[in-house]
Parts: structure tokens; sequence; C-alpha cells
């Protein structure tokens, strides 16, 4: 058995890794990640990357560069050119990120779920009774990004970014053990609601959730870096045009992003509980 068997033998037991990822002082340890991650010493990045790959599938050879400055650097990496094409049926939603696909279906009136047998609320997340009406009895699908996979998210859709609203809180691990362990967990964490809204002028909500080590969120179309040091709520309002599969901003570590669509929305034939997709990939497609 190798090394990297071993270890994730040991952390997949489920106490211990609850223990290890939540049972911590989760504010100070991100602030600390933040920093650390930043420094621009070779002998810290290098020891930093191996110990990454250790405990981790990391691959690094869809990277555009192989020179990394720091950790941080390596986290938010891009990829080579035309690695993730938009499906370019205009019907179709794509997924915005690299993920593996948590709960998804139909929201009951304004209730969701995290995992089965655990549900939260519209409002308790978004924090909007107007946004909440726009997506009763809608669609949801989470999208959980683990710490190795490619971490910018891209626009699902051609749409129009009206409003961002940060919502500042905790940063619960976002793992499906603590989804398990954790009452409305996404609701208790840091994040960023994005309301859009499509070409038919119908509702499609992103909502990026911070995570242990993951409370930073940077926005390119705004300019903006949410982060372990913001207070909110702080609301942004926004008229920005995007086309599917530009870049919209970075997580700075593996966390989660929940997709809501309207309710005439179909999920696509590869949305399945526990598959990985990939930014660009089919998510929901809207009927004819």
């Amino acid at each position: 058995m190798t090394v990297k068997s071993l270890i994730a033998s040991f952390t997949q037991q489920e106490d211990l890794n609850f223990l290890l990822t939540n049972r911590v002082p989760r504010a100070a340890l991100t602030r600390f990640m933040g920093w650390f991650s930043k420094i621009e010493q070779p002998q810290i990045r290098d020891l930093s990357i191996a110990c990454w790959r250790l405990f981790s599938d990391l691959d690094l050879s869809e990277a555009r560069k192989s020179d990394f400055k720091s950790l941080h650097d390596c986290f938010t990496r891009e990829l080579k050119p035309g690695l993730r094409p938009s499906d370019p049926d205009p019907l179709v939603v794509v997924s915005p990120c690299d993920a593996i696909v948590g709960a998804f279906g139909a929201i009951a009136d304004t209730e969701l779920f995290q995992v089965k047998g655990a549900p939260y609320s519209l409002l308790d997340l978004l924090g909007d009774s107007a946004l909440v009406e726009q997506h009763r009895n809608g669609r949801f699908v989470t999208l959980r990004l683990t710490s190795s996979m490619y971490h910018r998210f891209h626009a699902p859709c051609d749409s129009r970014i009206e409003q961002v609203n940060f919502i500042s809180g905790d940063t619960w691990n976002v793992n499906s053990i603590a989804l398990k362990r954790v009452e409305k967990l996404f609701c208790k964490n840091e994040r960023a609601v994005i309301r859009t809204r499509l070409d038919s002028g119908e509702a499609l909500t992103l909502v990026p959730v911070a995570a242990i080590l993951v409370a930073s969120i940077r926005l390119h179309f705004l300019d903006l870096l949410f982060n372990a040091e913001s207070r909110g709520p702080t609301q942004v309002h926004c008229d920005v045009t995007v086309r599917k599969g530009d870049e919209l901003g970075w997580f700075e570590h593996g966390s989660t992003i929940i997709v809501l669509a309207p309710d005439h929305f179909e999920f696509c034939d590869n949305v399945v509980d526990g598959a990985r997709i990939r930014a660009g990939q089919p998510l929901l497609r809207k009927p004819l």
C-alpha cells in the first residue's frame, strides 16, 4: 500500500476526518492559509505543492504554465487554451466549474437539501425574499470542487449579471462528511450570491460558497475580492453582460457552487450524484 493510499484510508474515517477538518480554529486557520499560500519563496512553494500532491490527486498537466510563484499561484492556475470549451447549444446551461455533482433536483416550494434528509431553505441561503420568489419550485444543483481541481469558474450561459450579495459567515468544511453532520451548512458559511438574468428574462443564480482554507472569492467582473476579512452583508449592483464560458472569478482552494435555475429546466443526462463534471459540459437544458 502506498503512502498516499494509507493517508486516504486514514482520513476517510469519518470521525477523524470531521475532527481534523472542522474541530479546529477554522477562521484563524483560514486566515493563516491565505497568508502562507502567497509566500513567494521557492523552498516553501515546492514543499507545499509536494505535500499537496501527497494528500490529493493533483494533476498539473493541464496548467497553462509549469512554474508557479507560490502555492496560491498554483491554486488559482489557468488552464491551457481550449481545454474547457462550452457546449455551443444555446438551450444548454453548462457547468460553471470542474466539480463533483452533489445534491440536485426540484426545489420543494422553497426547500432544497445539502444531502438526503438534510434540508435548508432558499431564504436562509440567499437572504433575499424577492430572489426566493424567483426560484420557488425551481431547480438546483450543488457542485463541489475538491482541493486539487481547477478552481476558476465561468459563466454557465449568456446572461446579464445584475447584483452580487456577499454574506459573511463561518468556514466549515464542505465535504460529504461535514454535509451530513452540520445542519444548514451552506447557510452558515461565507458566500456570494450572484444574480443573473437570462436573455429570456428568467433568473439564474450562482452561489459560490467558501469553506475552511477557502474564505476568498475573486470576482473579475467587479474587480473585487471577498475574503475572511470582509464583513457583510455587502450588496453590489452591477450591469455586466457575459457570454457562456467567460471567466467570472476563482476560489483560492476547493469549495462549492450552488446553481439555481427556473422550474421548467431539465437536468442533462450526465448530471448524476457523485459524477465528475467539467466546466463547459452540459448541466441543464431549457425545453423548446
